[in-house]
């Protein structure tokens, strides 16, 4: 099969991944083949191809939002069949076993499989994956709509899930993105006034279109004080802003896996009188179950970008300069 692969990370601008033929994998027990249809680029993606995520394979196939069709079941797996249309995403698997598990916190588990960084993803013809960690997905959506739901999307509504956002909140989105493009279809529903702080004219756009309150630059505050925030930028300058934003009693979560830094800030202004700041990891397989569920109810269609497997380095640097609109998506050459 073809496969892009990731053997030394590079800067962006380097063209880091390697298009290959390699052996199609074989499920093991537990697991399924799928034949991948497409699979979204999120911004994990840049930090593992340009080593700010360290290596934990000599080589690996990054991607982590698959959408395919079950093409082989490993020995004990009962509940999928041959053809079935699942979704896999970054938490590839848990031990199942350790402290955070046992308390249902699987997103923090202490010994995880990521997809595409810990063992193989989704940017090649088939790819292998925990049969217990797929996700089940509609039929009739084409696969380059599905896959950003599958990250982007799913951890987006878990951050609005960790800063406790209400119906008809006030709520901020700080960075507008894959992730948040999604999350505020989800606000939408919930009744909420949303405000978008972001850079770049055509981000500001697709927020304006997609329904915001009001809309301004990235690190500017809003001209009321919300409930809640949540920040997609991995910018420290950026969380201190939705920090500044919020009410006495509001919630700032961060959604970035990575930041570039946290600068000095005031404690008296900015956290007490109750504010809190949480990080949000992961994502839960309820999550993903929930999620998929409410966008198919909903009708959420993400705006994506769409790139031929050939081209998986042209959608990383696409990324990494902003020049993306909502979503980038690899679409395999036979889907």
């Amino acid at each position: 099969m073809r496969a892009a692969v990731l053997r030394h990370p590079a800067p962006i601008e380097q063209n880091p991944l390697r298009m290959e033929d390699v052996a199609v994998p074989q499920p093991d027990a537990g697991e399924i083949l799928l034949k991948v249809e497409a699979c979204g680029v999120c911004r994990t993606d840049l930090h593992i191809a340009t080593g700010e995520l360290p290596p934990r394979l000599p080589a690996v196939v990054p991607g982590h939002q698959i959408v395919g069709r079950v093409a082989a079941l490993g020995s004990n797996v009962t509940h999928w069949t041959k053809g079935a249309r699942v979704g896999v995403s970054w938490l590839g698997g848990t031990d199942g076993s350790c402290l955070l598990c046992r308390k249902g916190m699987e997103n923090l588990c202490d010994n995880p499989t990521f997809t595409g960084y810990t063992v193989n993803g989704g940017y090649a013809e088939y790819a292998v994956a925990r049969a217990d960690f797929c996700v089940p997905l509609p039929e009739d959506t084409p696969a380059t709509r599905l896959a950003p739901l599958l990250c982007a999307g799913i951890i987006g509504f878990r951050s609005l899930c960790v800063a406790e956002v209400q119906p008809g909140d006030r709520v901020g989105l700080f960075g507008f993105g894959a992730s948040a493009h999604l999350a505020i279809e989800v606000l939408k529903h919930w009744r909420c006034e949303v405000y978008v702080a972001t850079r770049g004219a055509s981000h500001q756009q697709l927020a304006r279109e997609l329904g915001a309150t009001w809309v301004g630059e990235a690190t500017e505050r809003p001209p009321v004080s919300l409930d809640r925030a949540v920040t997609f930028a991995p910018s420290g300058d950026v969380v201190i802003a939705a920090l500044a934003s919020l009410r006495k009693g509001g919630i700032v979560a961060i959604n970035a896996i990575h930041l570039d830094r946290i600068p000095q800030f005031d404690y008296d202004t900015l956290l007490w009188g109750e504010r809190q700041l949480r990080s949000v990891a992961n994502m839960t397989r309820e999550n993903a179950r929930d999620f998929v569920a409410l966008a198919t109810e909903i009708g959420i269609h993400p705006r994506a970008t769409i790139f031929p497997l050939e081209s998986v380095n042209e959608a990383l640097a696409a990324v990494y300069r902003d020049r993306v609109n909502g979503a980038a998506v690899v679409q395999i050459a036979d889907a």
